[in-house]
């Protein structure tokens, strides 16, 4: 997606060969537009996959996933990172472990709000080391529900993530596909 690398150019920030942060437009500060065009983009390549439900995880998969569940008028749900005082009965539960924060969660979603039958999208802000997306997707397994996709806003393509979901046999669309961070730099991959 052509206007995401040009937004990841000129905003993003490279802290490290292994960090990139996008907190003007995706992570901390939202840019509506940015992602009412990241939602467009998810519902175009997913609108033939049947989809009833979009699965995230809190918190900075939620925009893009609202607005590609407002494209395909499907509901979102996303997963929670911890135990809230509303949240603590009839949960699917899977562990996470974050790159970014080095640590491991436990993710929880309602199960009165995905069922055997349920297609599932997976939208998610980053693709490193899969970790989220597999999370997600046992929540989803364990509704005995199907996953139809995974979509990722950002793709760090040069750690092992991608191959890892595309070998469990998950269908990963990613719409910016970072080969290196190398010298402070932002290289895609080249499609």
């Amino acid at each position: 997606m052509y206007a995401l690398e040009q937004k990841i150019l000129a905003e993003g920030i490279v802290l490290s060969d292994q960090v990139l942060k996008v907190d003007s437009f995706l992570n901390h500060q939202i840019d509506p537009v940015m992602m009412q065009q990241i939602g467009q983009e998810f519902a175009r390549l997913f609108k033939d996959a049947g989809i009833t439900k979009i699965i995230t995880i809190e918190a900075s998969g939620i925009a893009p996933a609202v607005m590609a569940g407002l494209e395909l008028g499907v509901p979102v749900i996303f997963a929670r990172k911890y135990q809230s005082l509303t949240l603590k009965d009839d949960l699917y539960r899977s562990k996470v472990f974050s790159f970014t924060k080095q640590i491991e969660s436990t993710i929880a979603i309602s199960k009165k709000h995905i069922s055997a039958g349920d297609k599932a999208l997976v939208i998610d802000d980053f693709l490193a080391n899969g970790q989220a997306a597999l999370g997600l997707a046992d929540l989803i397994h364990q509704a005995h529900a199907e996953v139809v996709g995974i979509g990722i806003v950002i793709e760090k393509s040069f750690q092992p993530g991608r191959q890892l979901l595309l070998d469990k046999g998950y269908r990963v669309e990613s719409l910016a596909r970072v080969e290196s961070l190398a010298n402070g730099t932002v290289t895609f991959v080249q499609e």
